[in-house]
């Protein structure tokens, strides 16, 4: 609904596995069908394995993490493993864990329970009481209760709003210096009354999921879209208004979205390496291993913690704060650490600090002409479809 108007809505996906291989698995195809038109009343997907290995399960998300923990602060060396270290002195099983640090700030949903009965800490208001006096006092920020309900989508939705909470979208620390950020840019629309939000930046996964939280959490409704991508480069354009239907009017709004959409694109962009660590969970193994990547001088930039059926399935980004290659011997620690029965996978993340060929060597007359190509396509195309397409409600 747009103005109290029903409106219709067309979308057309050309999508690939991470991989970059068609899609052919018919059991995987249904599961997608299923999550995007969620009312259709077909029968469960069940689980199902993607290109990369990692399953997904078209149920309805569990309920029983435990007690969801929002928490939020300034960034720093070696705070993962604080938050880790205080979780298991207090008796605390971490269920799942989602971590991200950006500009400076940090913010972090980790859903507990008690160690020994498996109950939500909720349950016993004191003890909660307790837990959030003492994560508080180490992250220098705030510890509140968050929703239980959902699933990653929504965790890494509420990430974007905490983050943006925080103000990690105002200006970049000294290490943001020469990296390829995010080009954005803001223009109106005069002859459609649109503002036109055009993005370009390295392709990765969940780009456009990223940027269209980004446009819905700031209030503006997206009723037209053209992405592209090729190569390792991807194009955005969105046509929005605001939810009274007009267009952006002043400099400082344009300004504020460019600040916020870059820092949504960026809150993932990682570069290090990433550790994947798969082994059976034990009470404190997230704050032993977080322990040794502090005590060997290794930054945790983003960290996804789950486990399913008794296994840990972990992910750390990490890299060393003066940017030095990371050795064997610190990758020696880690096994010894996780045992022997344990998988640790290691794999270079790209490198954010690498110039992008498609937009650092095309003259501004270039990037110009291939910015309003793709509009001018996209327009076209959608003369030819309808006159008045509605709204894409996110």
């Amino acid at each position: 609904m747009v103005h109290g108007r029903q409106v219709s809505m067309n979308l057309l996906f050309h999508v690939t596995d991470q991989l970059g291989n068609k899609i052919t698995d018919e059991r995987l195809i249904h599961y997608i069908e299923q999550v995007l038109c969620a009312r259709r009343g077909s029968g469960g997907a069940g689980e199902v394995k993607t290109c990369l290995g990692r399953i997904v399960s078209a149920e309805s998300a569990p309920t029983d993490h435990g007690t969801a923990l929002e928490l939020t602060g300034p960034g720093r060396l070696g705070l993962l493993s604080e938050i880790s270290a205080v979780l298991a002195d207090l008796s605390c099983n971490v269920s799942s864990m989602q971590f991200w640090t950006h500009n400076g700030r940090m913010a972090c949903i980790v859903h507990v329970a008690d160690g020994d009965t498996g109950a939500p800490i909720e349950d016993d208001p004191e003890r909660l009481a307790c837990v959030r006096e003492q994560l508080a006092s180490v992250l220098g920020g705030t510890c509140t209760c968050g929703d239980r309900q959902g699933g990653l989508s929504r965790v890494e939705r509420r990430l974007h709003q905490m983050m943006v909470a925080e103000r990690d979208f105002e200006g970049g620390g000294e290490r943001e210096v020469g990296r390829n950020r995010a080009s954005v840019s803001v223009e109106r629309c005069g002859e459609k009354g649109y503002s036109v939000v055009s993005v370009q930046s390295r392709d990765r996964p969940k780009l456009l999921l990223d940027t269209v939280c980004a446009l819905t959490d700031m209030q503006y409704v997206v009723f037209h879209a053209a992405i592209s991508s090729s190569g390792s480069q991807a194009v955005q354009e969105y046509y929005i208004r605001r939810t009274d239907g007009c267009p952006l009017d002043s400099e400082a709004e344009k300004q504020g979205v460019m600040k916020c959409i870059e820092a949504a694109i960026e809150r993932r962009v990682s570069h290090g390496l990433r550790l994947d660590i798969r082994t059976v969970n034990r009470p404190g193994l997230l704050s032993a291993i977080t322990r040794v990547l502090r005590e060997n001088g290794l930054s945790v930039v983003r960290a996804d913690v789950a486990t399913r059926g008794g296994r840990a399935l972990n992910s750390f980004y990490v890299c060393r704060a003066d940017e030095a290659a990371i050795d064997a011997k610190t990758l020696d620690a880690i096994r010894q650490e996780i045992g022997p029965q344990a998988v640790l996978e290691v794999r270079r993340v790209p490198d954010s600090a690498r110039p992008a060929t498609a937009t650092a060597k095309a003259p501004p007359e270039e990037k110009h002409a291939a910015k309003f190509s793709l509009g001018s396509l996209f327009w076209s195309h959608i003369e030819r479809l309808s006159g008045n397409f509605g709204s894409i409600r996110s």
